[in-house]
């Protein structure tokens, strides 16, 4: 069996170390101890995934060291899943700098703020290019994985011998995974989907119709395959599982966290309001911020980003904002 340590045990770390342990060697490391100890004796995250019992055969702790010890010196296929928020991702590669550590994948979805990189980008950053990365990426909800729901994912990485290895890891009963040698594309889907989830989940709250929203996730692809391009990835991409997949589930499921934050927008609750509430990280606040600072740069149109960042750190009304995309100039449908 192949040896898989999971750092982060948040949902989605928790929903994957369920999902692959009946076919691996897995342990799900999380930074809280008190955390740790109640999901060890509850058998389940209660924090985090309430209901989702852990199989007898996952192992959970918060001792870093032995979640590394778990992978170090285990073979080709061990793999080390770093699954935290895009925020995280940087502190936590720091600690892994000095280790001989293998494999490394990350379910991560974002922009870094502050510098606008993709999570690969960060990755190659910190730890160089000697250790092999993947991203594994796709319309996925924690729930569900954890449930062992049907679901498709995408792992992409530019080494081809990684790719196999996650899949023959991965892949298995209602999991499906999909490999690709797009991590750009790949990583800008993942990434500004959760932008365009806020956008229909206002859209949606304001009463705006089922038209708009279709017309919402529709210009979002165009806006995804326009940032993505840009950056190097591949049109096609966008048209998958990571691009037009996670976008649809991301903008139109109730269980995702993003379009959430957007009907709360709609209420009017103010941003500190709305994400105390979630209690879980939603990317697409941070991401909006930093995906218009990166289209401005590289000189892309991104007009539904702009308006949802304007909502949330510009102090803009939403159905203001709303009025003000309506009104744009007409254009080509595919610009």
């Amino acid at each position: 069996m192949n040896k898989i340590t999971v750092l982060g045990a948040g949902a989605w770390g928790t929903a994957v170390a369920i999902a692959i342990a009946g076919r691996n060697d897995v342990l799900l490391w999380g930074r809280n101890p008190e955390q740790m100890a109640a999901t060890e004796a509850a058998r389940e995250n209660t924090t985090y995934l309430p209901g989702q019992p852990l199989p007898t055969s996952l192992r959970v702790t918060a001792d870093f060291e032995a979640a590394l010890s778990h992978v170090e010196g285990a073979g080709a296929g061990a793999l080390l899943i770093a699954a935290c928020p895009v925020a995280g991702l940087r502190p936590l590669l720091e600690q892994l700098k000095a280790r001989a550590v293998p494999n490394v994948v990350w379910l991560c979805k974002g922009f870094e703020y502050g510098t606008g990189l993709l999570p690969h980008q960060v990755v190659r950053e910190v730890l160089g290019d000697k250790v092999p990365g993947a991203a594994l990426s796709g319309p996925s909800f924690a729930q569900e994985v954890a449930r062992g729901l049907p679901c498709a994912l995408t792992v992409a990485s530019d080494s081809a011998e990684l790719r196999d290895r996650v899949v023959a890891a991965v892949h298995g009963g209602n999991l499906r995974v999909y490999a690709c040698d797009d991590l750009v594309g790949v990583e800008v889907g993942g990434a500004v989907k959760n932008v365009l989830a806020i956008a229909t989940g206002t859209a949606d709250g304001l009463g705006l119709g089922l038209n708009a929203r279709a017309a919402l996730i529709t210009r979002g692809l165009a806006e995804i395959t326009r940032l993505g391009t840009a950056l190097g990835g591949r049109a096609s991409t966008f048209m998958g599982l990571t691009g037009m997949g996670d976008l649809i589930l991301t903008c139109t499921g109730d269980l995702s966290r993003n379009r959430r934050v957007g009907l709360a927008l709609a209420q009017g609750k103010p941003l500190d309001t709305i994400v105390a509430e979630l209690g879980h990280v939603a990317e697409g606040v941070p991401c909006s911020k930093a995906v218009r600072d990166l289209a401005a740069k590289l000189g892309v149109e991104m007009p539904i980003t702009d308006a949802v960042a304007a909502v949330l750190f510009d102090g803009y009304d939403a159905a203001e904002m709303a009025k003000q995309l309506l009104a744009r100039d007409p254009r080509n449908e595919l610009a």
